[in-house]
């Protein structure tokens, strides 16, 4: 990272020329409060000139819209500082704050704004697939530890749009301690690790796998797996325990706009999806302090992966297949 080419700046340089992602802005804009029917997503949109719109706006079934890394820019030449005004950067920012729970905005803007490691080359970068002349028209935001996405026609949360999200973060350093100290993304491990204390000795012994988690390249951290699917089995669940399971992942999942949560949940509890998910949890390297508090954990099916891995810092991947 220390390239002569990458210019170092300070807090208040970072969060003066990088209006998208700048946390703790105090007042909201009066753009969402007067902009009538228009989503967030739709007055970005419109505010775009035919050169910008000519840069950003990909095919609605582009191949990156399924793809997703733990570091990548959707436009890479077109970034949040360099190539949108003030104004457009403050829709955004909206934007992006809209996709996470009240309470977690400000710690989801801190991410970001720690992930530009100073550098404001790794400023993220934004665009849409699709017009609004498609049902699936979706917004997209990218970068250093952070994909979200979501259907640009309305602020309501309809889910992930059926393609993979990304989280992460390294708080305090690289190789992080056995608590995480604060990383906006570890309330998931201790919220996981309640479900595992909850579960019976067999159970616990099923759920602890002794090879390693899935790898992290692009394609395979997604993959989806049929057969071979490690740990413990859904079915193998108590009723109860399975109740217990839906409520781990509703509360794990609590940091995003709580439309998108009720709208995931919704999918895994209409597909029944419980019974086909298997439980895995890792060891060793991954265990670290080897306290037996799980770092890194998956949640996968054949129609779902939520990968989390807390070695040597948090990468979170949730993929659910509209």
């Amino acid at each position: 990272m220390s390239s002569p080419d990458r210019k170092c700046l300070s807090r208040r340089e970072i969060l003066r020329s990088f209006g998208a992602a700048a946390a703790f802005a105090a007042v909201p804009s009066m753009r969402a409060a007067t902009a009538g029917k228009d989503s967030l997503p739709m007055q970005f949109y419109k505010s775009l000139t035919e050169e910008q719109r000519g840069k950003i706006i990909l095919p609605v079934d582009h191949p990156k819209r399924q793809f997703v890394s733990n570091w990548w820019y959707i436009c890479p030449e077109q970034r949040l500082h360099t190539f949108y005004t003030p104004d457009q950067q403050d829709l955004v920012r909206q934007i992006f704050e809209s996709l996470h729970h009240p309470e977690h905005r400000e710690k989801m803007n801190w991410q970001v704004q720690k992930d530009l490691m100073g550098q404001i080359k790794n400023t993220p970068s934004v665009g849409f697939f699709g017009t609004p002349e498609d049902k699936d028209f979706e917004f997209i935001y990218t970068g250093h530890h952070v994909t979200r996405r979501c259907n640009a026609h309305t602020d309501q949360g309809l889910g992930f749009g059926g393609a993979p999200i990304f989280y992460g973060n390294f708080a305090k350093a690289f190789r992080e301690s056995k608590d995480h100290e604060g990383n906006p993304f570890w309330y998931q491990g201790l919220v996981f690790n309640e479900f595992v204390s909850a579960l019976d000795g067999k159970q616990q012994e099923k759920i602890l796998v002794g090879r390693e988690p899935r790898a992290e390249s692009p394609a395979a951290v997604i993959q989806r797996r049929k057969t071979d699917l490690p740990g413990l089995s859904g079915a193998d669940l108590s009723k109860d325990q399975q109740a217990k399971l839906l409520e781990t992942m509703r509360r794990m999942l609590v940091c995003f706009r709580p439309d998108d949560v009720t709208a995931t949940m919704k999918t895994i509890e209409d597909k029944k999806l419980v019974e086909r998910l298997f439980i895995s949890c890792y060891g060793g390297t991954f265990d670290i302090g080897a306290d037996k508090v799980w770092d890194t954990w998956q949640i996968e099916g054949p129609d779902m992966v939520w990968y989390f891995r807390g070695y040597p810092h948090i990468h979170g991947y949730f993929h659910l297949p509209s």
